[in-house]
């Protein structure tokens, strides 16, 4: 299936579905290739998001909250004063042993294009 993502905007037209099989190493080296700011830590997909305050901080984790609700697909964040960490992976792939999905590399997409917008932009 992720073999027909070449762009960012390939992940972006996506939803999530719920997961079974994890990506492989390769796979998900090459989906993250396409993530500008994402990279690769302890076997998940993991950004940094600054902001120029805690209000914008906030209105970032509150949006994406309420995309990641509408994808039922949920990060862990980290969230300080100027900063939330965002970290994905698929708790069910794997037998239950967790990995890496299609749906994490599709959330990051939206979560990126989030900070991207008018919105919630430092």
């Amino acid at each position: 299936m992720s073999a027909a993502i070449a762009t960012p905007a390939d992940l972006l037209g996506r939803n999530c579905h719920p997961a079974k099989d994890a990506l492989g190493a390769d796979e998900a080296a090459r989906l993250a290739a396409l993530l500008p700011g994402w990279s690769l830590e302890d076997g998940k997909l993991v950004r940094t998001f600054g902001f120029n305050n805690y209000y914008r901080t906030m209105a970032f984790v509150n949006a994406l909250a309420y995309l990641s609700h509408a994808e039922d697909h949920h990060p862990e964040m980290t969230v300080t004063y100027k900063n939330c960490i965002v970290r994905y992976d698929t708790h069910s792939v794997n037998n239950g042993q967790g990995g890496l999905s299609i749906n994490d590399f599709i959330c990051a997409a939206k979560a990126g294009l989030l900070f991207h917008s008018a919105a919630v932009k430092q």
